[in-house]
């Protein structure tokens, strides 16, 4: 309801608008009116004074549920505004139990290291930017990705950005750098300080261990997640996370460590069309408390148009598929890329879903996926048609690690 404060009177009722009066003005000798539209979301009040100004006209409306009910009129239909639709946001998932708040879609930022080729240092810019703000805040990055230039390139984008600190969440790892693998305390205390002095930060809201595979998993629960606690009281991170192929690595960390040693774990290509392998590690990973990240929802280019790159290391046999899948969605002129977007987002006990991106293109189409989802769903009946194509390949996957 709108409640009109002491004071103002209504003059008269326009449609979708109440023109009020204030009373210190006798109506013969008007000096300042309001305008009060009334439509979805807060009154909007547009004031005019017609002889002297009067700057300290007090508050029109209280706050509420705006309507004419009090006034014992019904609203009338809004004018239609000719200023542009407001962005439609991305609702904040929880993250795990840090009490960070992120985004559905994440961006994956080894792209910026020139992972996929050359991007300029405009376009990143660019890139960063669109992504806060369609509200993307959650930003991951690694040493490893472009040999550290992911890192110099994303905090690069940020100060450019110019948000407050708390404006993002910032993920970066340590232990896989582009010379191999080293998770010794050692060497990843001192890589916190060389990531933080890339990104031109403070601290990073979580330091993960990067490809735990490669090494003696003995190694990440006596020596390395030791050593991140340290940096975690030290302030330079705020949680820590582990992050692989194989979904039995997190068990075995998980059962060794303390409770609340590691906040997060980031799986990458077992949530998606072609493999749902994480759905069983779920309830494990939710009663130990730790959040859960997802990415490569296009399983790292197996299902897109172009297809992976020739250094995947998924079987041909599941090669084949993805390109018969994606190649079924072209036929319709759907293409694979969106509903395999959609279907990584539909999960919410997922965070989030980390997607590289190398512009501002990029980023709108993953916006506008899980946007659409929140809104028109997903399609069901393609979604049956490629799970049948790719049912023969369900849950096929590769080796990774020692």
């Amino acid at each position: 309801m709108l409640s009109i404060k002491a004071g103002w009177s209504v003059l008269s009722l326009q449609a979708g608008y109440i023109v009020l009066n204030w009373s210190g003005s006798p109506l013969s000798r008007i000096q300042s009116c309001s305008v009060v539209s009334i439509g979805r979301g807060p009154p909007i009040t547009r004031r005019w004074t017609i002889a002297q100004p009067d700057s300290s006209l007090p508050a029109i409306y209280s706050s509420g549920r705006q309507g004419l009910d009090e006034l014992g009129h019904q609203p009338a239909k809004p004018p239609t505004s000719t200023a542009p639709p407001k962005q439609q946001a991305m609702e904040l998932r929880e993250l795990g139990a840090t009490g960070l708040r992120v985004s559905p879609v994440g961006f994956g930022a080894s792209p910026l290291g020139n992972v996929f080729g050359d991007i300029p240092r405009d376009v990143a810019r660019a890139t960063v930017r669109r992504a806060l703000d369609l509200g993307i805040n959650f930003f991951d990055t690694s040493p490893y990705y472009g040999g550290t230039v992911s890192e110099s390139v994303l905090g690069d984008c940020l100060r450019c950005a110019a948000v407050p600190r708390d404006a993002f969440v910032l993920a970066t790892k340590c232990g896989r750098y582009k010379d191999g693998f080293d998770f010794s305390a050692a060497r990843v205390t001192r890589s916190i300080d060389e990531s933080l002095a890339r990104l031109g930060l403070d601290y990073v809201d979580i330091l993960h261990c990067h490809d735990i595979e490669f090494t003696n998993l003995d190694q990440i629960v006596s020596e390395t997640i030791p050593a991140l606690q340290k940096i975690k009281e030290s302030g330079k991170a705020r949680f820590i996370g582990i992050t692989g192929l194989p979904l039995s690595i997190f068990a075995y960390v998980l059962d060794r460590v303390p409770p609340g040693s590691v906040d997060l774990v980031l799986s990458y290509c077992h949530y998606g069309i072609n493999d749902t392998a994480l759905l069983d590690s779920l309830p494990y990973l939710k009663s130990k408390g730790v959040g859960v990240i997802t990415a490569s929802p296009l399983a790292m280019g197996l299902l897109t148009d172009n297809g992976p790159p020739e250094w995947h290391p998924a079987p041909e046999q599941l090669k084949l598929a993805c390109r018969a899948a994606a190649e079924h969605c072209r036929k319709k002129g759907k293409p694979i890329t969106k509903l395999a977007m959609k279907y990584s987002l539909m999960n919410n006990e997922i965070s989030t879903v980390l997607v590289g991106m190398n512009s501002p293109e990029q980023v709108e189409e993953n916006v506008a996926a899980a946007l659409e989802l929140s809104t028109s769903g997903i399609d069901e009946e393609l979604l049956r048609e490629v799970e049948e194509i790719l049912e023969p390949v369900k849950n096929l996957t590769w080796p990774s690690g020692i």
